[in-house]
């Protein structure tokens, strides 16, 4: 175990923020979470002890992409090429990381670019990784992203939900896997994201400090034992650690078995009509998130419970809304539509 990173199962309350991440983690093509919240509630916190929890992860040797060697649907032109043609694949175990994405970054700097010059002299292709290359497989972290230019949160949520880059440049475009799990903290005093990119992230929550007195005395105490001793610390929280990291391997094992009825397809459907959801992008977020859930629970079937969380973590942010207005989810209505 590392040093230095405070325990996911440590940090106390926030238990939203916490499945949201979960569950992106479980299926990364739900498109990400956005954490809006106030200063000090844990929020870059949890996303670096979410990385640590994890075991070491199966990769290609020397693949700048980090490429699973059990799964071909995901991996890059040259890893492809070498399982195509039976040759031996070299792994090795890496952790998961967290890739941090500075606001002031270009779209060159994040999509990465391709040498046209080297492509007419010798024929091939040579692309330079940029940020997204280095995300697949990890969590892409984007501090303050309501302060990133718009066209660069577009092209993040456009992979996030895609799985895959794709760079065009004159006519040649490379293409490369970047399934990563999309991360993005703001606090709302410092401004909003437009509507049309804030329906694109997957989940969202709200995060506040805690209210109750007994739970700000446990964050101090923890937080104080943490910075006494860091390896002490992380030693007491080594056994919860290690399970909920096997329960979220186990739940990722599991998601491609799990079903899910026709009727609660039929409910999720309803309820959307019901709150004026526009689109049907928040349709399909609930149904992905409701199988995450069951998965994590290691159930093979969607309960009704599972579509209500899915629900609360989902729709929130995607309700119609005037300017300078939050959305508010009416919960009394979906509350009626499961009773009846």
């Amino acid at each position: 175990m590392r040093t230095g990173v405070y325990p996911f199962t440590a940090i106390v309350g926030q238990d939203d923020m916490k499945l949201a991440l979960i569950l992106n983690v479980i299926n990364p093509g739900l498109g990400g979470v956005l954490i809006k919240g106030e200063k000090g509630t844990a929020k870059s916190t949890a996303v670096r002890a979410l990385a640590d929890l994890l075991p070491a992860m199966e990769a290609v040797k020397e693949c700048q992409f980090r490429c699973d060697p059990q799964d071909r649907h995901h991996m890059c032109e040259a890893c492809l090429q070498k399982s195509n043609a039976a040759e031996t694949i070299l792994t090795q175990a890496v952790k998961m990381k967290v890739v941090e994405l500075p606001v002031s970054a270009t779209e060159d700097r994040v999509v990465g670019t391709l040498d046209i010059e080297h492509a007419i002299k010798c024929g091939e292709k040579k692309f330079e990784p940029g940020i997204l290359a280095q995300a697949n497989r990890n969590i892409l972290y984007v501090d303050e992203i309501n302060l990133l230019d718009d066209h660069v949160v577009d092209v993040l949520l456009d992979a996030a939900a895609m799985g895959v880059n794709t760079v065009e440049r004159e006519g040649v475009s490379y293409s490369h896997p970047a399934r990563f799990v999309l991360v993005g903290t703001m606090n709302p005093e410092e401004g909003d994201i437009r509507p049309q990119l804030l329906d694109r992230f997957g989940l969202s929550v709200t995060v506040t400090g805690e209210r109750q007195s007994e739970q700000r005395v446990e964050v101090i105490k923890r937080r104080l034992a943490y910075e006494q001793d860091s390896d002490m610390f992380a030693g007491d929280f080594q056994k919860e650690q290690e399970e909920l990291g096997n329960m979220i391997m186990q739940a990722r094992r599991l998601l491609p078995q799990v079903t899910i009825d026709d009727e609660l397809l039929t409910l999720v459907a309803n309820m959307s009509i019901k709150l004026e959801v526009d689109g049907h992008r928040a349709d399909i977020t609930v149904i992905k998130a409701a199988l995450a859930l069951a998965a994590f629970d290691g159930r093979d079937k969607v309960a009704a419970d599972d579509i209500k969380k899915a629900a609360r973590l989902a729709l929130p942010h995607r309700m119609r809304r005037r300017p300078f207005e939050d959305g508010v989810l009416n919960w009394d209505a979906v509350e009626t539509m499961f009773q009846e």
